[in-house]
């Protein structure tokens, strides 16, 4: 038998708000409200807010928490200063990603930021690690996450917090009030816009959420479909689409992530590995021909041969064309190379184009 979806503390305030509401990783979640497109180009342009209780947050603390962090993550995390994010991997012994994630380094502990359907696969394969001198907590049910995105993100902010948001650099936190809610402000997000993400309490988040929404030209309420289209323009991964257990982070081009030269983590000698052979296949942008949208698993074709699959893909709102993401293999992933996609009954033309498909400017 199922389980019942969960609905974050924002569920009734959603309703509302007159969202339309669908399941994604075991959630009940609003895909949108007014619609996609315009969602879409209020973050672009000005900015826009998101629910994302259901995130996952786990917290690592006590004496060895480095030291276990170091084991568990493909990047370098000992390079953290306090109230400083970094982007990571979780990998299995064979190279392939248990997850993609956040790491914040605080005061007193680590933050890891999992994906929602991750939680508690996440958790377990963690557990798995621990040793006495540090403790590993989910502390996701009583942790809210608010995503305010877009250029006009730290004006809107400002206001309404005690803290100098000039002062935060990308991929830094720090503690402030915001409307009177303690909240951890970081320079973060999943759009390839400016803007924070905003963590505090779950009892708190209705307060966080509608405080934001106070000030004179409120953010435009957003939902996973905008989410979808931004970070997809931006080329950002996402698990279970660009990322998975039979993936490798240089197939993914996140070998970035990947400190070889850091003291033995889970999945360092199949990595290490893998880097020297080269990867066999490649993720790539894809510009497809016309404006058909190819979704995730259609086939890749080559001279109508099939060599790889779309992982993701979608009608650029800001580009007012198709793109796609998908792997094909190594020696078809320059820019330029001349491939096509079959949707459905169709065989649509697509060449591999640069990624990011968007870049915001500074």
């Amino acid at each position: 038998m199922q389980a019942p979806l969960k609905k974050t503390p924002l569920h009734e305030t959603h309703l509302r708000l007159g969202a339309r509401m669908i399941e994604f990783g075991g959630w009940l979640m609003p895909v949108q409200y007014s619609s996609i497109l315009e969602e879409h180009r209020a973050v672009r342009q000005a900015a826009g807010i998101f629910d994302l209780f259901h995130m996952g947050e786990i917290e690592v603390r006590g004496a060895g928490a480095l030291e276990l962090v170091q084991k568990l993550t493909t990047n370098d995390a000992s390079r953290l200063a306090d109230g400083q994010a970094q982007y990571s991997l979780l990998c299995y012994e064979d190279g392939g990603v248990v997850d993609d994630v956040l790491v914040y380094r605080l005061q007193d502990s680590f933050l890891f930021v999992v994906n929602a359907a991750n939680i508690e696969k996440d958790y377990q394969w963690m557990s798995q690690h621990v040793t006495p001198s540090c403790e590993l907590e989910n502390v996701s049910d009583r942790t809210g996450l608010i995503a305010l995105q877009g250029p006009l993100a730290g004006s809107t902010l400002q206001p309404l917090t005690d803290t100098d948001l000039s002062t935060l650099l990308y991929y830094h936190c720090r503690w402030a009030t915001v409307g009177g809610v303690r909240t951890l402000i970081s320079r973060t997000g999943y759009t390839g816009e400016d803007g924070f993400e905003l963590f505090c309490t779950a009892e708190h988040v209705e307060r966080l959420w509608n405080t934001l929404l106070s000030v004179a030209n409120p953010p435009k309420t957003c939902g996973l479909g905008a989410r979808d289209t931004l970070r997809l323009e931006a080329a950002m991964p996402l698990y279970g689409h660009e990322l998975d257990a039979t993936v490798n982070p240089f197939e993914a081009r996140l070998g970035w992530v990947v400190k070889l030269d850091k003291p033995r983590f889970v999945g360092k000698e199949a990595l290490a590995r893998a880097k020297q052979i080269g990867p066999r296949r490649q993720l790539v942008g894809l510009e497809i021909l016309d404006r058909t949208i190819a979704r995730s698993g259609f086939p890749v074709l080559k001279d109508g041969d099939r060599v790889g699959h779309v992982s993701s893909g979608t009608f650029s709102p800001t580009l007012e064309r198709s793109i796609a993401l998908g792997y094909v293999p190594s020696e078809l992933a320059q820019v330029g190379c001349e491939l096509s996609v079959a949707v459905r009954e169709r065989v649509v033309k697509a060449r591999v184009v640069p990624i990011p498909f968007y870049k915001r400017r500074k």
